[in-house]
């Protein structure tokens, strides 16, 4: 007999949903059971004196890491004043949100309810499993995560005040702070939720089409404009002699549509956030053409932040969504909590999709739609350090294809919507000067290295550009 349904069992009713009476069907609720028993696992992991011990180094490690993205400069410092004072130094002028995240004597929470959107994806990880594994109500919160439509939606509910936090693409805060698509309305990005995480997908009938010299007229899905999904998609047109406002047509689509605009015909493949580049493959309607650590590897995807009122008013509370959002980092980072992860996060009140397809994203052991096996393990990370870097980067692409116009001014953009620390202006305030080396990290895209202090000569560098 079906395990599904009995329909000559006088006992039973025939219904058509789950036996257990809820309106669900059987597979929902064995997926449910499945993600509680795999939540129940990993809270006991994040419970032991080894996952403690690793967490708090990990969260340390971050901030410290935020100061120093040099690990030479790092060292000259700890020789120069020693472990103790360095410390002691480094917790007096961190920010509030770092201050709090690293001391033990956690403030009194401002607010406790608290309301946090997210969108479906797989970036999204360490801010949805810190729901079921307990996090948030370990820091005294009572948190909703709610599944939001589309970004657009996510920006007016954070606008609107209707969320107390989100999860953002990590341009977004950028584009509303500076008020691109919508009323200026300071934002901060707390941590970066994942890296890499993404890729190009195609439909199935351009397998032989695989050089993106040849994609002119073409049609791509993307996420949102204001979006690493757009820039780098942009970026490799770009680079491969294709103007992306003009040869091809970039359609912005909620993720969750994207694979059945794919099936439709309406694009020829996206670039978008995975469980959906996989799902595309499960579906047996695209290909991955190419992940995007291809082209930046350790690029940021998304993050989580909140709005500069929201800290002002409760900075306690903030700490204490910092902190869980880390530890769900900590455990992300991972490979052997991965499967499990899997199994929490696949559930419909999260991303509701197959749980073999959020293993491959996860485990970076995937098919590629292409009859191959690829085995990738950092296919998708997740680092929190949301580098100021990054965000000048963001910056120059948004200027190079006209999102703003005139003169901007990246660092101090930056620095006011990233939030890592302007330590070093105080420990020079407090005598402890030191050599100090660059406070910027670089990055490689497609191979061109891009240096942050000289970001105007490096949007200058592009043959194909609206500057």
């Amino acid at each position: 007999m079906s395990e599904f349904f009995d329909p000559y069992n006088a006992d039973r009713p025939l219904m058509m949903k789950c036996s257990c009476g809820r309106d669900h069907s059987p597979a929902d609720h064995h997926t449910e059971v499945v993600a509680d028993a795999a939540a129940r696992e990993l809270r006991a992991r994040s419970e032991t004196a080894e996952f403690e011990a690793y967490s708090n180094a990990f969260i340390e490690a971050t901030l410290v890491k935020a100061i120093f993205p040099q690990d030479e400069e790092r060292r000259r410092f700890l020789r120069a004043v020693g472990k103790g004072t360095a410390m002691a130094a480094i917790a007096s002028v961190l920010p509030v949100a770092s201050l709090q995240a690293m001391a033990q004597d956690k403030g009194a929470l401002e607010k406790t309810d608290l309301k946090i959107g997210f969108i479906p994806i797989t970036c999204a990880t360490p801010l949805i499993m810190a729901h079921p594994l307990g996090f948030y109500s370990k820091q005294g919160l009572n948190v909703t995560v709610t599944k939001t439509a589309g970004w657009a939606l996510v920006r007016d509910k954070m606008i609107n005040k209707e969320y107390d936090a989100s999860h953002f693409l990590s341009p977004m805060p950028l584009a509303i702070s500076m008020g691109l698509g919508s009323n200026a309305t300071p934002m901060n990005v707390a941590t970066i939720q994942n890296i890499n995480g993404q890729a190009i997908t195609l439909a199935l009938k351009h397998k032989d089409n695989r050089d993106p010299k040849n994609w002119k007229g073409f049609k791509f899905g993307i996420p949102f404009d204001y979006s690493m999904h757009n820039f780098l998609l942009r970026y490799y047109l770009a680079e491969a002699g294709l103007n992306p406002d003009t040869d091809v047509q970039l359609r912005v689509i909620p993720p969750a549509e994207m694979v059945a605009n794919l099936r439709a015909g309406n694009i020829d493949g996206f670039l978008g956030p995975d469980p959906f580049n996989q799902r595309a493959v499960f579906d047996e309607v695209g290909f991955i053409h190419l992940l995007t650590k291809d082209l930046w590897n350790g690029h940021p995807c998304c993050a989580f932040g909140t709005s500069t009122e929201f800290i002002q008013k409760n900075p306690n509370t903030f700490a204490a969504l910092y902190r869980a959002v880390l530890n769900a980092a900590a455990m992300a980072r991972q490979p052997k909590n991965r499967e499990l992860i899997a199994k929490v996060i696949a559930p419909s009140q999260y991303l509701n999709q197959p749980e073999a397809v959020l293993n491959q994203v996860l485990s970076g052991k995937f098919a590629d739609g292409l009859g191959k096996i690829q085995n990738v393990p950092d296919r998708a990370d997740f680092d929190p350090m949301p580098w100021q870097s990054m965000a000048v980067w963001m910056l120059t692409q948004m200027k190079r294809w006209g999102y703003v116009k005139g003169d901007v001014d990246y660092k101090a953009v930056a620095e006011k919507v990233f939030l890592i620390t302007d330590a070093r202006k105080h420990m020079k305030n407090l005598g402890m000067e030191f050599k100090a080396g660059p406070t910027y990290t670089k990055h490689t895209i497609m191979g061109k290295e891009f240096d942050p202090a000289k970001a105007d000569a490096y949007l200058k560098s592009f043959a194909i550009s609206k500057v």
